[in-house]
């Protein structure tokens, strides 16, 4: 069953409806990934997107705050929904497909501004998280599973427009790409995106504070796809939807896009 998934931090699924409807009709993705819905779960609008052929959705949420959900064509059932951390927010929710397939959607914590968790408290919530994915992926040890989301973190040198100076930056500070390869190796997750593209700049997310973000250019990779090793290989056609960080009101974050032939 070839499939089609993307990941997108919406910021907003009510404020934003008509973004997501325009690239569940433009893009067709067979299975969408949002986070930072902002929403609870009964006040996301579900009838637009069932228009569309979305019938199916699992979900987790908050009122204004962190909510995710996943759209699909595809029928699915939920299976997870973690509080890691113990952070009491929506910040995961899973779902296996028929073909045995389970995605695992997530929103890790942004972290706040400072990186140093004895002066910010967001900074080690973010850590625990992160850490406590890492244990639960050692402790179960996933298989066919895929893993997507707003992970705010960008963990390779060429996922951020200069590496020396965003090495005191949350989101790409060494405890933190330390940590999210640490979760990478203890699940034996595959960069799926890096799989497909491993050379060159990428970026999945660019601030709303620069003027003009297009010429700018100064973004980061914090939107990921992970694959367990025995499907991994099955992935390919990945690609960032940049035009969407142009569209009207956007959010800062553009999809990240992967297809599967399983």
């Amino acid at each position: 069953m070839p499939f089609t998934l993307a990941t997108w931090n919406i910021n907003s699924v009510r404020l934003r409806e008509g973004l997501v409807a325009k690239l569940l009709s433009e893009e067709a993705p067979d299975v969408l990934c949002l986070q930072e819905c902002k929403s609870p779960v009964e006040k996301i609008p579900t009838e637009a997107f069932q228009a569309l052929g979305y019938t199916h959705m699992v979900a987790r949420g908050q009122k204004g705050y962190n909510g995710v959900a996943i759209l699909s064509k595809l029928p699915l059932r939920e299976v997870a929904a973690f509080d890691f951390a113990d952070l009491g927010h929506a910040r995961h929710v899973a779902a296996e497909l028929e073909n045995g397939v389970t995605v695992h959607n997530f929103y890790v914590p942004a972290g706040g501004d400072i990186p140093d968790r004895a002066q910010n408290e967001k900074f080690g919530q973010k850590l625990d998280y992160v850490a406590a994915m890492r244990d639960w992926a050692h402790r179960e040890a996933p298989k066919k599973s895929i893993l997507v989301g707003d992970l705010n973190i960008a963990p390779r040198e060429d996922d951020v427009w200069n590496h020396k100076q965003l090495l005191k930056i949350v989101s790409h500070t060494p405890v933190e790409t330390e940590l999210l390869n640490d979760a990478i190796a203890a699940g034996n997750w595959v960069d799926v995106t890096r799989q497909d593209i491993p050379e060159g700049l990428l970026y999945s997310w660019w601030s709303y504070r620069a003027a003009d973000w297009d010429a700018a250019d100064k973004g980061r990779r914090l939107d990921h796809v992970w694959a367990t090793p025995d499907i991994s290989n099955a992935a390919h056609g990945s690609r960032v939807l940049r035009a969407a960080r142009g569209w009207e009101q956007p959010s800062d974050h553009a999809p990240v896009f992967a297809s599967f032939d399983l």
